[in-house]
């Protein structure tokens, strides 16, 4: 679908690096998805926004997030960007907040993260309110990818010969996203959270009926859509406390994603669910300029 674009992006900038290339087709994908929601964009509740993800390669660094976010929210007015929860980030989602742009916290698997970012944006809206600037139209989000929260967990009772119920390892993200949503609706921020990366149908389920946003897979939706599952509100409903005691217990690393202060700022770069998907978002990037490099080299 995109071919003959990537081609007359070559052709209009006959010095651009594959690099230079590739984020111009990022940023043509991702103002087509906005012109495509635009007819539904509504400021007031969010609705209608896309989310266009800032270079990996700068996650450590607040003033090229800062720069990037900040361009990015030209690109269309109902454009949502997309800032990891590692230290500089969330330093910058607190800058690009206060310069009027909604915000999507990404790379986010605990809750200690989740209130970082809550925090960080209430920051940048008082600053803007303290100058007299309107807020009612900025739309702040944060995700937390529950699945990945699991997946770190999985790895490491394969690898340290942890036996415990497998279900518990599928509610173990599950009960970070409502223990998140429990404090979000206590303290009342301004950001809603957003639950990513589910790996089985049951874990959306769990979390049915809260207000808070979700990335449904597609597959996902056909299955809801074609079921007689009980549509009822599950998101006021805990996990069993056995199943959070015994992660609790068993893993430190857990102990870290589900407790409100089981991290510091700093430690959010480290902790192991951040790495491995930053390796997964370079490994994304990588083919993309893959693909770009075939068409100038060939191959």
């Amino acid at each position: 679908a995109y071919e003959q674009t990537i081609r007359n992006l070559l052709r209009d900038y006959p010095e651009a690096t594959e690099d230079d290339i590739a984020w111009k087709m990022i940023e043509h994908m991702a103002v087509q998805g906005a012109k495509t929601l635009e007819p539904i964009f509504d400021p007031s509740k969010g609705h209608g926004r896309i989310s266009i993800q800032t270079n990996t390669k700068y996650h450590r660094s607040v003033p090229l997030l800062v720069e990037q976010a900040t361009y990015f929210g030209t690109l269309a007015r109902n454009i949502q960007v997309k800032i990891p929860a590692t230290s500089a980030g969330i330093k910058a989602l607190e800058e690009v907040t206060y310069r009027g742009i909604s915000v999507n916290a990404t790379v986010s698997f605990t809750v200690a993260q989740a209130i970082a970012v809550a925090e960080a944006v209430e920051r940048g809206l008082a600053r803007r309110a303290a100058e007299g600037l309107d807020n009612s139209a900025i739309n702040p989000v944060c995700t937390i990818m529950g699945g990945r929260t699991d997946d770190f967990i999985k790895d490491l009772a394969a690898k340290r010969n942890i036996c415990i119920d497998p279900g518990y390892l599928e509610l173990g993200g599950v009960a970070v996203i409502k223990n998140a949503y429990r404090i979000y609706q206590e303290r009342g921020y301004r950001t809603k959270l957003l639950g990513a990366a589910y790996r089985n149908r049951h874990q959306l389920a769990e979390l049915m009926g809260g207000d808070m946003l979700h990335t449904i897979p597609y597959k996902f939706q056909l299955f809801y859509n074609g079921s007689n599952i009980k549509v009822q509100n599950t998101m006021d409903k805990p996990v069993d406390p056995v199943v959070v005691n015994t992660l609790l217990e068993n893993f430190e690393e857990y102990r870290k994603a589900y407790l409100p202060d089981g991290m510091t700022v700093e430690e959010f770069d480290n902790y192991g669910a951040t790495l491995a998907t930053l390796r997964g978002f370079y490994a994304g990037y990588d083919k993309l300029v893959t693909i770009i490099r075939k068409f100038i080299v060939g191959g």
